[in-house]
């Protein structure tokens, strides 16, 4: 029998280079992070593989009892929606009675809609009420979003009602 050169024979390891013998999956010694995928309420496991704080990958989680590892096509696209060249990273904002919009960086934005929650809870705080003790602010509300699960808008109603006083807090958590 003639004797096959190393080039046609595929599983052998003549058939490799160096580089094809030390490849790894790209989140080979990633730290990885447990997650729910943020699109719809179904709540998927994600496992988010991160290094030097720096995003690797997005995939599904085989151990969500939910999803076991499976994710629909936007689930499967989450790493884009993170890293993306297009993603916005300012804000759009247009002044009380401007007729033009500005541009902010994010966090003056976020800084922005703090002090106008704290400043509203401010005014619109009561204390008492017909003699008696209220602690309560009814000129905020808030609606928590069905891509967090039960968990997190309970830590989040906590935070709105304990903490701020806000009686007008729902969710939408579906798990």
């Amino acid at each position: 029998m003639a004797r096959m050169w190393p080039l046609f024979d595929s599983t052998g390891a003549g058939a490799m280079t160096e580089r094809t013998r030390t490849l790894a999956p790209k989140n080979a010694g990633a730290s990885v992070a447990r997650s729910v995928c943020p699109y719809c309420a179904v709540g998927c496991g994600q496992l988010i593989f991160h290094r030097g704080n720096k995003l690797i990958s997005i995939e599904g989680d085989p151990g969500s009892p939910i999803s076991e590892g499976h994710l629909c096509p936007k689930g499967a696209a989450s790493h884009e929606l993170l890293t993306h060249a297009g993603r916005q990273t300012r804000v759009r904002y247009r002044a009380p009675h401007a007729r033009e919009w500005t541009e902010l960086d994010l966090e003056t934005a976020m800084d922005m809609v703090a002090d106008r929650v704290w400043e509203s809870r401010l005014r619109g705080f009561e204390t008492t009420r017909d003699g008696q003790a209220l602690m309560q602010c009814r000129s905020i509300a808030h609606l928590g979003g069905a891509t967090l699960d039960n968990e997190e808008n309970y830590l989040i109603k906590k935070l709105f009602t304990g903490g701020l006083g806000l009686v007008a807090v729902s969710n939408q958590a579906r798990i």
